[in-house]
């Protein structure tokens, strides 16, 4: 492998591990503060795509559709936690599980009323199209790098709005502690809600900016969810810190390892065997890492503050 396709995959990794991070972070949030099991997290994702592809043939402007959307986004999770989540939180875990999984259904199915069930692309704006000159044999595409800096801007924004806000201290609080919180008089509704919404936000978010990078269709963000599931198992659960490192790491184990199982596996069998094997063989290594973290440290790599590790 050559330097120049070890950093494009490297780039790629992280570009990966930044959409992974943007949706885990809400996720480790609704499920830390909340202990509700969204499953419906995924479709949130997809809706931000959607709604990006909408709003840019509606205006006709990116960049303006970023920010509809994400407003757009933030009302459509709240909505949903008004009227179908808040009713869930008492709740079993299983009741959960099935009202989030008829949500995803409904809003798959509703996607492809509205849009079709073609699926769509969507093309970055003029102003971030092209690729710029890294190293004297590296070009790398001027979006997916502006996606990472993105990605990097919204861990420090969350990180210190987390640490250093009395909301913050609310939700970290109420990832570790959450009756000690409702003790001390807090409205733990309105804490929910703007937990909630924040994560509906922030999934959305990932899919507006992954939309020109890949397709949007309906079911986009089934898969992602479960990708995003093992990320706060293995940054642990609560912790924005967590998910950020955990996302990278499988963002780049992902990436790299896809490119890296095939050219060994190329090395004892044809090369066609290897290029159908080596991503699966990829894929299971994030698996291998959830379990390792599993036995070996539980409360995952970087456990919110005040869980036992």
């Amino acid at each position: 492998m050559s330097m120049t396709l070890f950093l494009i995959l490297c780039l790629n990794g992280v570009q990966y591990g930044m959409l992974l991070f943007l949706i885990a972070a809400g996720l480790t949030l609704v499920f830390g503060v909340m202990g509700f099991i969204n499953l419906a997290h995924g479709v949130q994702y997809m809706v931000g795509a959607y709604l990006a592809f909408f709003f840019v043939q509606l205006t006709g402007s990116f960049f303006l559709a970023v920010v509809l959307s994400l407003g757009a986004a933030l009302i459509i999770g709240l909505l949903l936690e008004y009227f179908i989540f808040r009713h869930l939180y008492t709740r079993t875990h299983l009741d959960q599980v099935l009202a989030t999984f008829g949500i995803i259904i409904f809003l798959n199915e509703l996607a492809k009323v509205l849009f079709g069930p073609a699926t769509l692309s969507l093309s970055p704006p003029e102003l971030l199209s092209g690729s710029i000159q890294l190293t004297e044999t590296l070009r790398y595409p001027v979006y997916r790098l502006v996606t990472i800096f993105i990605g990097l801007a919204v861990a420090v924004g969350l990180f210190f709005a987390v640490s250093y806000t009395r909301v913050g201290m609310l939700i970290r609080a109420g990832a570790t502690t959450p009756e000690m919180v409702s003790a001390l008089g807090v409205n733990i509704q309105q804490l929910f809600m703007i937990v909630f919404g924040v994560g509906a936000m922030l999934a959305g978010f990932a899919g507006v900016i992954a939309a020109p990078i890949f397709a949007v269709e309906p079911g986009m963000g089934d898969n992602i969810l479960i990708v995003a599931f093992v990320v706060i198992i293995i940054g642990g659960v609560g912790s924005i810190g967590g998910a950020f490192v955990a996302a990278l790491l499988v963002g780049l184990i992902d990436t790299l390892g896809r490119s890296l199982a095939t050219m060994v596996l190329s090395a004892v069998f044809n090369p066609s065997f290897a290029s159908q094997i080596g991503p699966a063989l990829a894929s299971m290594l994030i698996y291998i890492l959830m379990a390792a973290i599993l036995v070996f440290r539980p409360k995952g790599l970087l456990p919110a503050k005040g869980a036992n590790a």
